[in-house]
């Protein structure tokens, strides 16, 4: 698969199938457009396209209300070519960009720089500045240039709508579990890991702290989780938010990477979510601590290992 930044590289998506949204988590409702630009692709032997879009439009029209993204960039193209994307195009959000009319977006973009033989959209696709284009004025703009349009229609998993709405509502409360079954993968939060109090290592539990992570920090919390190191996949358990043990309020992330012993400083760990296993309590000891989460990584362990 390719990864544009941009409009570099014309060979690879000119004459293709395409889907155009923000496709932050990559969820079940994604995967059905996924599964049905693909087909038409593969059908008439031309690449399977999708435009994304870096930062989200949100972020410099109304940067108060953007939401916490669900995916990095770097995740969200790896979860495209595992369902059959063969090029992804990250267009930078740009004042000028944005400005573009749902005409003239269709006309620059569509036409002219994609040269689209169909596109693949869901049905609350809006483009264009405001937001003026919908689905009806896409269809008819289709119609007139002779590009094929397929809706796809909402995804719904046991009667719950998939949306990335309510999968981030999911996530903030701690329901990673949930999270997972409307994305169809599990969440992960991606940080550097970076020194912190060491606090861990005497105690026999070394961590690794994450920071600076661009997409939404679960709730509060103990979970279950897993990280991929050298390709090496371990179990690992993260806490989530205050110390309070130790009369600490702010909010880390500390993840245990079960059975390694390497070093981890500086670098990017990708953890990936499976279940919250407690809530953050204040111990009364050390030694109570220390009790609790010996029984967590035994829970941790088996839930691994399903």
């Amino acid at each position: 698969m390719k990864l544009l930044r941009g409009f570099e590289s014309p060979s690879c998506y000119r004459g293709g199938f395409v889907s155009i949204g923000n496709f932050d988590g990559v969820h079940c409702g994604h995967q059905a457009m996924l599964a049905s630009l693909v087909r038409h692709a593969r059908a008439d032997a031309v690449p399977a396209v999708v435009l994304t879009f870096d930062p989200h439009p949100i972020e410099l029209l109304r940067p108060e209300a953007a939401p916490p993204r669900l995916t990095t960039i770097a995740h969200r193209a790896e979860l495209l070519e595992k369902f059959g994307v063969d090029c992804v195009i990250v267009v930078p959000a740009t004042p000028r960009f944005l400005s573009l009319t749902a005409e003239e977006f269709f006309y620059t973009i569509v036409r002219t720089e994609l040269q689209a033989r169909g596109l693949v959209e869901g049905p609350n696709f809006f483009f264009g500045k405001n937001r003026q284009g919908s689905i009806a004025i896409l269809r008819e703009l289709c119609e007139h240039n002779n590009v094929t349009l397929n809706v796809i229609p909402p995804v719904v998993v046991d009667q719950q709508l998939v949306s990335s709405s309510v999968i981030r509502s999911l996530i903030e409360a701690g329901d990673v579990k949930e999270g997972a079954r409307l994305l169809g993968h599990s969440y992960r939060l991606s940080g550097q890991v970076v020194h912190g109090a060491e606090r861990g290592r005497k105690l026999g539990f070394p961590t690794a702290n994450l920071a600076e992570s661009t997409n939404l920090i679960p709730g509060n919390g103990v979970y279950a989780a897993t990280s991929t190191i050298n390709g090496i996949e371990f179990g690992a358990a993260v806490n989530i938010g205050p110390n309070p043990t130790f009369g600490e309020s702010a909010k880390k992330v500390e993840v245990h990477v079960l059975d390694f012993n390497g070093d981890l400083y500086g670098k990017t760990l990708d953890v990936d979510f499976r279940r919250k296993i407690r809530n953050v309590i204040r111990f009364a000891s050390i030694d109570d601590l220390l009790a609790q989460l010996r029984k967590d990584l035994i829970e941790i362990r088996s839930i691994v290992k399903e």
